[in-house]
C-alpha cells in the first residue's frame, strides 16, 4: 500500500514501566498494532581494553502479522539483534517494548516468563532432546504454561498435523526423523503455547533444498494466519517469503525492502529483492 495512504498514530503515555500500545491505522479504520519496538538499541561487548559495538542506536518497529527478515553480511549484528528483541540477551543501552510494556528492564526471571508465554523460537539447530519422544519434546514446553496435559496433548497433535506430519511421529525419537521433519517439530514446539511472535535464526541453514522448502511453506502458512515472525537468514530464497526485509550493516539498519504478501513463483518479487540486496552491497 502506498505510504501516503497510511497514517500513523503514536501516543506515548508513561506509567511506571509502560508506554502505550503503538498502533497503525490503515484507511477505513483497520488497525495494525506495533507488537514489538526497539528504541536507540545498542549492544557492546567488552574484552579487556577492547570494545566491540555490535548494535548502534538502532530503532525498529515490528507490526502484528508481519513476516520480517533481517539480512546482512556476517558480523553485521543480525543474531545479536534477534536475541535482544526476543529477550534472550540484554541490550547495553536502549529500550525494547512488547505491546507497550518495557521488557528491556526485566530481570532474567521476568524475561523467562515473557519468552515462554509470548514468544516462540526456531533455530538452525533444533535442540530436540534425543532421549525423549517427539510428542514429549513438545509437551515439555507446553506444560510450562498450561498444566492441563490433555489440552496440551490435543494442541500438539493438531499442530503436528498442520505441519504435514502424521501420528506416526508421536512416539519416534528425534534421531529417527529427517532434518526437515525435525525442524517442523521444532516449529510445533515453538507454537505450542500460542505465542504472539516467533523468532527464527537461520531455520533452514542446515537443511537440504527440499526440506528447506517444506519448512518455509509451514512458516508462510502460519504467517498468513496472522502469526508475527522475525527471522534472520542469509539466503535469498528464504528471505523472499517475508513481506519486509531489513538490511543490517555494522549494527545499523541501512534500509528496508517491502515485498507485500508472498506469492509463489512471483519472479518480480525475486528481482525486486535481488536488486535491493545489490544496492546494499550484499
Amino acid at each position: 500500500m502506498p505510504k501516503d495512504l497510511v497514517s500513523f498514530v503514536l501516543v506515548q503515555l508513561e506509567h511506571k514501566n509502560k508506554t502505550s500500545y503503538l498502533k497503525t491505522y490503515l484507511p477505513g479504520g483497520i488497525e495494525m498494532s506495533v507488537i514489538l519496538e526497539a528504541r536507540m538499541l545498542s549492544k557492546t561487548y567488552s574484552t579487556n581494553t577492547l570494545q566491540q559495538h555490535v548494535l548502534k542506536n538502532l530503532n525498529l518497529e515490528i507490526k502484528q502479522g508481519d513476516f520480517t527478515v533481517i539480512m546482512g553480511s556476517s558480523g553485521s549484528g543480525k543474531s545479536t539483534l534477534l536475541y535482544a528483541l526476543s529477550g534472550m540477551d540484554h541490550p547495553t543501552l536502549g529500550e525494547i517494548y512488547f505491546k507497550g510494556t518495557k521488557i528491556s528492564d526485566y530481570n532474567n526471571d521476568q524475561l523467562a516468563v515473557f519468552r515462554r508465554t509470548h514468544a516462540g523460537f526456531v533455530f538452525q539447530q533444533m535442540y530436540l532432546n534425543n532421549t525423549m519422544s517427539i510428542l514429549d519434546n513438545i509437551l515439555v514446553a507446553g506444560l510450562l504454561v498450561n498444566k492441563n496435559r490433555k489440552q496440551v496433548t490435543e494442541r500438539a497433535k493438531k499442530l503436528i498435523g498442520q505441519v504435514g506430519l502424521t501420528e506416526n511421529v508421536y512416539h519416534k525419537y528425534p534421531l529417527q526423523l529427517s532434518g526437515g521433519e525435525a525442524q517442523r517439530i521444532a516449529i510445533v514446539r515453538a507454537l505450542i503455547n500460542t505465542p504472539e511472535i516467533v523468532f527464527a535464526d537461520e531455520p533452514t541453514g542446515a537443511l537440504n533444498s527440499e526440506n528447506a522448502v517444506n519448512v518455509l511453506d509451514v512458516m508462510t502458512a502460519i504467517n498468513k494466519e496472522g502469526q508475527s515472525i522475525v527471522m534472520v537468514t542469509h539466503d535469498i530464497k528464504t528471505a523472499r517469503r517475508a513481506n519486509r526485509i531489513l538490511y543490517l550493516k555494522d549494527g545499523v539498519i541501512m534500509d528496508e525492502c517491502n515485498l507485500g504478501q508472498y506469492v509463489k513463483d512471483d519472479k518480480g518479487r525475486h528481482k525486486q529483492l535481488r536488486e535491493f540486496l545489490e544496492r546494499m552491497g550484499w
